[in-house]
């Protein structure tokens, strides 16, 4: 294994075991007894996460139809020199079969309904389509000119969920951790991964939405 590969795993591997860690966190809070995964469930109570559930819904259907119909894949994914538009619908389809379809709907699951109880509906989608559709565009001006995916967009919103938590000021040692993640981004951008550049566009604007409730801390 050359060292491309190290780092790109190794990245890989930061980003979930830390987004793991803060997303648990997330999940338990202000209901530490009871255990993460169970925890994570109760991310869809009442009143249930509209843009999460909507975004969750279009992945489902969307997968059923590039299932049935295959030839979907190649209609909307990116393309060397495809059209300005394939930047936003190529998050709408899983170029690498049936383990990135799952992967992606699994992480969806997991990462948008925490995202909206932090971000709030609107601003859950705004951070999943700019560092989504932002990955794709880097990817079509040479990163990698074909494929498609939503896993760039997941990384925009966990990526936004780190900053965001690092910079309200929580607990000292998982803000470092949520650290980690921003910085594997780094190291995936030098890369020329695309899921580096989802992470730090959510990133940056994590920083940004955790700016107001910041202030309002402060007044």
């Amino acid at each position: 294994m050359d060292m491309h590969s190290v780092l790109l795993y190794g990245c890989a591997v930061v980003v979930i075991v830390s987004g793991s860690q803060l997303l648990a966190t997330l999940a338990t809070k202000g209901c530490e007894e009871t255990h993460p995964p169970l925890a994570l469930l109760r991310a869809w109570r009442q009143p249930v996460p509209r843009a999460a559930a909507g975004l969750v819904a279009a992945m489902v259907v969307l997968g059923v139809a590039q299932t049935a119909a295959p030839s979907m894949i190649d209609a909307l994914e990116r393309h060397p020199h495809g059209a300005w538009w394939r930047a936003v619908t190529a998050l709408l389809v899983q170029s690498s079969g049936w383990f990135q379809l799952l992967f992606n709907l699994a992480a969806l699951v997991v990462v948008a309904p925490l995202a909206e109880r932090q971000f709030g509906s609107w601003r859950t989608l705004l951070v999943f389509m700019t560092s989504g559709v932002t990955a794709q565009a880097v990817s079509m001006a040479g990163w990698s000119l074909q494929g498609g995916g939503d896993s760039v967009a997941i990384c925009g919103l966990v990526g936004a969920l780190a900053t965001w938590y690092a910079a309200r000021g929580g607990v000292v040692a998982l803000r470092r951790v949520a650290l980690l993640i921003p910085a594997a981004g780094l190291v995936l951008c030098l890369l020329t991964n695309n899921h580096g550049v989802g992470l730090l566009v959510g990133g940056a604007l994590g920083v940004g939405l955790a700016i107001p409730a910041r202030s309002s801390l402060a007044v």
